[in-house]
């Protein structure tokens, strides 16, 4: 099923038009072998940046493809309904070079988004621990300054691409105040000190590497920290709200993908002598699946209308995030049974696509992390 797409110009058509050649040639055929295996795709990661899919939102002028947020989420969502985990590196990618874009020095930008938004590096952002998920002010990795730089000690957890990264975006405590003493740092992959574990046995994504990285001594050069110290948990917020909206798009890919799936599946599988579809049951089934994904994706649009207007969009994102992964668990469990016994075997996606979706109700903020944010929203709002 081709998704019908509102775009704000011919260039955003033509740029979805070949997203969705490029992913049914060149992803498609990939998925099912590389997510069997646990591999890597970092070829996959490559073919993107050579035709200018990783650095989509960023300013042309910084090296980025200039798309409003609106276009970019789309592209997202076609990626991630062919594959999820390269989905979800784009994503994070594009996390990992938002703090040296919006928050770093000339000099900064200047040396180190020529690398950065190549397309041919690969970014990690580092923000949790194995005791600080959704509570980043908890934070225990430290980095103590120095005459020579900034001395790192630690372990970050759940780090997507580690020991795949080029670059790794780096949240450590740099003095104890609970809420003023996380700093941002850019770190080299090739940093001394700076090792990856081996990967996460997951239950899904599993050709997307999630690992720890720990931090031995690890010196970071005094120009490598982004924004000023102590700033590092209002940049990590300020990116996380972006990072959502990509996450939600993800899930609506995920979800989208499912019940293009269970259509075709409904439409050719007979019973009582007619196709499935055409029992009420089924077909009901379906119509609650595509009042889903169609809800999901108009959540991440509205607020992606937002961010580009450069409106307040942190409850929005949170709503997105929230609708869309709920959706995704719902419609792919939903596309599980509309294949009954032939859902549950590894011949056909849709059970992959089910332990896919699960994890995007957990990672960038569980959903009930989500809900906090926007009572808190609602609270804080004026009356009426």
């Amino acid at each position: 099923m081709r998704v019908e797409r509102e775009l704000p110009s011919r260039e955003a058509h033509d740029l979805l038009e070949l997203v969705g050649d490029v992913a049914d040639k060149e992803l498609a055929p990939r998925v099912g072998e590389f997510e069997e295996k646990g591999v890597f795709p970092r070829e996959v990661f490559t073919l993107l940046g050579e035709i200018g899919l990783l650095t989509l939102p960023f300013p042309e002028e910084t090296g980025g493809g200039g798309q409003p947020y609106t276009v970019y989420l789309q592209v997202l969502e076609e990626i991630a309904a062919r594959w999820a985990a390269v989905g979800v590196g784009m994503s994070v990618h594009t996390l990992s070079c938002h703090p040296v874009t919006a928050y770093g020095s000339d000099s900064q930008r200047a040396a180190l988004l020529p690398h950065m938004l190549s397309g041919r590096a690969l970014g990690a952002y580092s923000l949790s621990e194995a005791h600080a998920g959704s509570d980043p002010g908890a934070l225990r990795a430290s980095a103590t300054q120095g005459p020579d730089g900034w001395t790192a000690r630690g372990t970050k957890a759940w780090v997507t691409h580690g020991g795949e990264a080029d670059f790794y975006t780096v949240f450590l405590r740099t003095s104890p105040d609970a809420r003023n003493g996380i700093s941002c740092f850019h770190v080299d992959a090739g940093t001394a000190g700076l090792t990856a574990s081996p990967p996460e046995r997951k239950m899904g994504l599993r050709s997307s590497t999630t690992t720890e990285v720990r931090l031995d001594d690890a010196l970071i050069p005094a120009d490598r920290l982004v924004g000023e110290p102590g700033q590092g948990l209002a940049i990590a917020l300020s990116a996380l709200d972006s990072g959502r909206l990509g996450i939600a798009a993800v899930a609506v890919g995920i979800a989208q993908a499912a019940l293009s799936y269970a259509v075709a599946y409904a439409r050719e599988r007979q019973t009582f002598g007619r196709a499935i579809i055409h029992h009420q049951g089924i077909g009901f089934l379906l119509a609650d699946m595509a009042a889903r994904v169609e809800a999901a994706r108009a959540t991440y649009l509205v607020a992606a209308r937002r961010k580009d207007a450069g409106l307040p969009f942190t409850r929005q994102a949170s709503i997105a995030k929230l609708t869309a992964t709920d959706a995704a668990m719902a419609v792919t469990t939903d596309a599980v049974q509309v294949l009954g016994g032939a859902g549950y075997v590894l011949d056909h996606p849709v059970e992959r696509l089910m332990r896919e979706a699960k994890i995007t109700q957990i990672f960038e903020g569980t959903n009930q992390i989500q809900r906090l944010v926007i009572s808190r929203q609602l609270a804080a709002s004026p009356a009426g």
